[in-house]
């Protein structure tokens, strides 16, 4: 048997950032030409003429060459429509629906029952504390009139397509999708059902999330279309009810608890977010009231899972899209985002699978 080329296989071992599986294993190493101007030439087959992350892997190629060669050139060949079904049938075995089935992915729905209580914020930055302990995890933008996680995240730039699979972006970790980048900026979505519910549909068959650890839905607020869409689609899915310490604000919340046991929904656990703001001196400062969201987490008989004080830089990076868990890891709001992931981790979903059987 002929002794394999350890450049190439040094190339082959090399993970593509887009399908995170190796080159080898998505057999796109075309071609590896050594003495190529004294340096090595490596030609990779391209699913896309523009490779959203072709920089970050051109850059992985060289850095694992530089062992090997004094100069690396990397050169994209794109790809003919039958390589790229070719590619992705053996990523995309059959289409279903994430969550539904044989699979391993967790489904936490982040809900409310009104908006402004900091909803998005929360699936932000849960998502990212959960991919730090790591775990593999998405973020569905599910509010489709008020999406706000590619903002908030930083995401971009817009998902590719591959065949017939919509490839997320990522950022610090976490795959987002949102209505967010098929929506121009001069267009409001007026759609009613039937609409909302085929978007979501494909956000849930039709995007490669490549079976996550968990999906964090960011659902709208209130119980309209979307939360019953959602109820349809993902039955199994838990439910994160996020309120503040406003009593108003736990009386609304209670009518989305109230929906998710409707539908067999299983609330798992309250947060309650903007607690207090810490002053200066260390004072805590009790702005919106206090005891909102442990009076809705023992009517509802689940825990408190967290409380998330306000800190100007969540507001700051929610402009910027640098999440409060990436530029401020050692603050209260970013500690107590890891004792929430931790909670999630923990509250493991009810083994219910036929709700009409009950055992007397």
């Amino acid at each position: 048997m002929a002794e394999r080329d350890p450049i190439r296989s040094t190339v082959e071992q090399v993970e593509d950032p887009l399908l995170h599986r190796t080159l080898g294993e998505l057999g796109t190493v075309r071609s590896v030409r050594s003495g190529f101007r004294k340096g090595v030439q490596v030609v990779l087959a391209s699913p896309l003429p523009e490779h959203p992350s072709r920089e970050v892997l051109a850059g992985r190629v060289t850095e694992a060459l530089a062992g090997h060669a004094s100069s690396v050139d990397v050169v994209f060949d794109l790809m003919t429509d039958e390589e790229r079904e070719a590619l992705m049938a053996p990523l995309v075995p059959e289409k279903q629906v994430i969550g539904q089935g044989a699979t391993k992915t967790r489904v936490i729905g982040v809900a409310s029952g009104k908006g402004g209580v900091g909803k998005s914020s929360v699936s932000a930055n849960l998502g990212i504390a959960l991919a730090h302990l790591g775990h593999s995890v998405g973020i569905i933008d599910a509010d489709v009139w008020g999406f706000s996680i590619p903002k908030m995240m930083g995401a971009g730039p817009a998902p590719a397509v591959i065949h017939e699979s919509i490839i997320p972006p990522e950022a610090y970790g976490v795959k987002v999708m949102s209505m967010d980048w098929f929506v121009g900026d001069d267009r409001a979505v007026i759609w009613r059902g039937p609409m909302l519910h085929k978007a979501i549909e494909q956000f849930l068959s039709d995007v490669f999330w490549d079976d996550p650890d968990f999906l964090l839905i960011d659902m709208p607020p209130g119980t309209g279309d979307i939360a019953i869409s959602l109820s349809q689609f993902l039955p199994r899915a838990q439910i994160l009810l996020v309120t503040t310490p406003q009593p108003t604000a736990q009386r609304v919340a209670k009518r989305a608890a109230l929906m998710a046991e409707q539908v067999n929904q299983e609330v798992v656990a309250v947060v309650e977010n903007m607690s207090w703001f810490t002053g200066d001196d260390g004072t805590r400062y009790e702005i919106f009231g206090k005891g909102g969201g442990q009076a809705l987490a023992d009517e509802l008989g689940v825990p408190l899972a967290a409380q998330i004080p306000l800190l100007p830089a969540m507001r700051e990076g929610a402009d910027e899209g640098l999440p409060v868990m990436v530029v401020a890891p050692d603050s209260e709001a970013a500690k107590a985002f890891a004792g929430l992931a931790d909670r999630i981790i923990a509250l493991r979903p009810r083994v219910r699978t036929h709700p009409e059987l009950i055992i007397r």
